[in-house]
């Protein structure tokens, strides 16, 4: 997404402009989010302002949101990260992608399991809620297994509020450094993908309540329910998909990023 991007701070000012412009036109908005990609790597006093500013700005404002890295999360103290959710900063995305070992270095994400599960610790103890994203066919055919059972360990570990599984998918300026990293690497079918959903469901232990979903464009199947309720109906819905085959299905051509 930022391959046109050159990472820079911009200045408060530069920020209060656009907060007045946006505060003319949305006066009622209540959920904001910081954009872009690594809005948390900012200093907290600097974030702080903007916290402030949106507070005054904004008078219906209930939320503001942005994403968040294992990085991010393990740089700031958990104080720091109080503050800033006492200051309205209370929803973060995170993308975890897959909890093994194997498949995170292949990735090169950058971290490991125990750091993933520490920071979205870290973050539930500051009472900052959690979207969390997984990606089904990460592993490939090779790591399938290791990468459901290692991905479903983080989900156990933790407490997001909110999780997503996506489908892998890469655009072509993205494949030659993916797979020079990844060489091993075999896509799976739909009905490999479909069972890496089942088993993952099937795995996950959640100790806290967690509103799942798994309609982003890319699936091939849109499923949601609360876990671990309705943990079973999406598994009886899964079961039925695997037996219809691809009319159960979304048709390729649909689906996307």
């Amino acid at each position: 997404m930022y391959k046109t991007k050159k990472y820079q701070v911009r200045s408060l000012e530069d920020i209060y402009k656009d907060i007045d412009e946006l505060s003319v036109r949305y006066p009622l908005s209540r959920k904001v989010f910081l954009a872009d990609g690594d809005a948390l790597s900012l200093d907290i006093q600097y974030l702080l302002q903007i916290l402030h500013y949106l507070k005054k700005a904004f008078s219906k404002l209930g939320r503001v949101s942005s994403y968040a890295s294992a990085q991010n999360l393990l740089e700031k103290s958990e104080d720091e990260l109080k503050l800033l959710q006492e200051n309205g900063l209370n929803l973060i995305y995170y993308g975890i992608e897959t909890g093994s070992a194997l498949v995170l270095k292949k990735i090169t994400k950058g971290v490991c399991q125990e750091e993933i599960i520490d920071s979205l610790n870290k973050a539930s103890r500051a009472k900052m809620k959690i979207s969390g994203t997984m990606i089904l066919g990460l592993g490939g055919k090779k790591y399938s297994d290791n990468h459901i059972k290692e991905s479903a360990k983080i989900i156990n570990a933790t407490r997001v509020n909110y999780l997503s599984t996506l489908q892998l998918g890469l655009e072509e300026d993205a494949k030659e450094n993916f797979y020079r990293h990844f060489e091993d690497f075999e896509w799976l079918e739909d009905g490999e993908l479909l069972k890496e959903q089942k088993k993952f469901l099937k795995l996950l232990r959640p100790t806290n309540r967690i509103i799942f979903r798994s309609n982003h464009a890319s699936n091939a199947l849109h499923l949601s329910g609360t876990l671990p309720k309705d943990t079973a109906r999406l598994i009886t819905e899964l079961d039925a998909a695997e037996r219809e085959g691809p009319s159960a299905l979304v048709p390729k051509i649909f689906r996307g990023f």
